[in-house]
């Protein structure tokens, strides 16, 4: 091989010249020619773009972060990073396909829970329940209107749990193809919770109703706090052992904050443990935003299914809670119906902030805690459901 040879085969090897593929004559349409021919600079600047989201505008930058870094990786040309061999494809085998590290960081969101709110009023556990309904009524849209499969369609619906965990554990049983559009979407929704929400909630509510003002919440005793999270534990064994692996997390972590008795084994989850996870956690789920994965109508449809997910959850639970308002003597204010969906502390905040709006004396924050951790378990039971129909 004489020098030329060698430097052309050196040339052949870079990044730059692998950067924009040749033309397939077996892709007919000009659009998609186009995105095979672009599609890995395309979702380079789409991985920088979620970068920018998450440092500076501080969208979910704990996951966003590292889910765009991983695209970036998964994006280089030629390295294959993302593949079975490469330390990506590695993580995201051990990680995700087998649902490890979901079931890890839910330990970790139940050792940060407190229950508290949710067992002082059992009865917002309903608000938590009636927002699994987008959940349900995204999975009918993607399956009746927009040809999904029902596997596909039970990956997308769990978006509107607003729970990402959940949505990646889900998605890597059912759907494994949609994964980095769906871990997109439910992040980026997760994140524009304040943006999302209020104007919902306004719609959806008279300024008399935003008003209410609600009673102080008992003190909930500590026996409470340990006895609750087994108690979850034992009716998803009765009821619904498919939801055991995420339910069971949860509450493990939970009973090792509220026992008392294993402080370091509780401040692990809620900080080490969780924080190595949550970096392997992004960056195998970037490892599936290729372009060719990616850049499809499908994501499109995606992003779309999603908050119309979000936005029916979050109806749901406003309604659900003017409805109990008309057979209960002590009312609800109906922004904490809001909360139900499980983004944990956010959406608590949120109906706070607009409570506040209309009566500065409205302090939400607590009382909208009840369904927003009931949302949490409520995510967990749904998915339970859906592995259970279409696994």
């Amino acid at each position: 091989m004489n020098i030329q040879d060698s430097l052309i085969k050196l040339w052949e090897s870079t990044g730059i010249a692998n950067l924009i593929q040749p033309v397939d004559p077996n892709i007919t349409s000009g659009a998609e020619q186009f995105l095979h021919q672009y599609g890995s600079p395309i979702m380079l600047l789409i991985c920088c773009f979620l970068l920018w989201l998450g440092i500076k505008k501080q969208y979910e930058p704990l996951l966003l972060v590292p889910i765009a870094f991983g695209g970036l990786l998964s994006n280089i040309p030629v390295a294959d990073i993302a593949g079975a061999h490469g330390f990506l494809g590695i993580i995201y085998e051990a990680g995700i396909h087998q649902g490890l590290f979901p079931l890890i960081i839910f330990m970790g969101v139940g050792a940060m829970t407190d229950f508290g709110p949710l067992i002082a009023n059992p009865k917002t556990a309903l608000l938590g329940g009636a927002a699994q309904f987008g959940i349900f009524g995204a999975l009918l849209l993607a399956l009746c209107v927009f040809g999904f499969t029902l596997p596909q369609s039970a990956a997308i619906g769990i978006i509107g749990g607003a729970d990402g965990p959940t949505s990646i554990y889900v998605t890597s049983k059912l759907a494994p193809e949609l994964l980095g559009a769906i871990a997109v979407a439910a992040y980026s929704y997760m994140a524009l919770v304040p943006v999302i929400q209020p104007p919902i909630m306004k719609l959806l509510t008279t300024e008399k109703e935003r008003k209410i003002q609600m009673q102080q919440l008992r003190t909930v005793s500590k026996r409470e706090k340990i006895v609750f999270p087994l108690l979850v534990l034992g009716l998803c064994i009765i009821f619904l052992p498919d939801a055991c692996p995420l339910i069971g997390a949860l509450t493990f972590g939970n009973l090792c904050k509220e026992c008392g008795v294993v402080e370091r084994l509780s401040d692990t989850m809620q900080n080490a443990l969780i924080n190595i996870v949550t970096i392997f956690l992004g960056l195998s789920v970037g490892s599936k935003l290729s372009a060719d994965q990616f850049l499809t109508m499908q994501t499109l449809f995606i992003l779309v299914l999603g908050i119309t997910a979000f936005a029916l959850a979050t109806g749901a639970g406003v309604i659900f809670a003017k409805i109990m308002n008309l057979f209960s003597k002590n009312k609800v204010n109906p922004l904490i119906g809001a909360a139900g969906v499980s983004a944990v502390p956010m959406a608590a905040r949120v109906a706070n902030k607009v409570g506040l709006e209309a009566n500065d004396q409205n302090y939400l924050l607590m009382h909208a805690m009840g369904p927003n951790v009931a949302g949490v378990i409520g995510s967990g039971v749904a998915a339970g459901i859906l592995l259970a129909l279409c696994g």
